[in-house]
């Protein structure tokens, strides 16, 4: 490692540097070098640990959107598919409108 006193910093000339990012191992004054997850790193270092970290949840949020919005529909679509299979199931006597009279109560019971 080089003695960090004599080195300046990358984007700065005329400033000193005061830590080297682990990243790309340039060298950086305080401006240029931040603290992230307990070690020095530079500024477009941080961009591109934290930009593949973004595209991840990003990518991950736009997979649970899908299966959701899938898992949804199915959901909907069985609902109506049994809600149906029970409207055929009904007696046709049910759809004429006969199973409200009197008449047909009467002949259900007394047979």
């Amino acid at each position: 490692m080089h003695d960090l006193s004599r080195q300046r910093c990358f984007n700065h000339a005329w400033r000193e540097a005061v830590a080297q990012c682990l990243e790309c191992h340039r060298y950086y004054c305080r401006e240029c070098a931040t603290e992230h997850e307990d070690r020095m790193i530079c500024a477009p270092c941080l961009a591109k640990i934290t930009g593949k970290k973004k595209k991840r949840k990003a990518r991950l949020a736009s997979l649970s959107r899908t299966v959701l919005w899938c898992s949804s529909f199915l959901i909907i679509w069985i609902f109506f598919y049994l809600l149906g299979r029970g409207l055929i199931a009904l007696p046709s006597s049910f759809h004429e409108g006969n199973i409200w009279r009197q008449s047909y109560w009467s002949e259900l019971f007394d047979s």
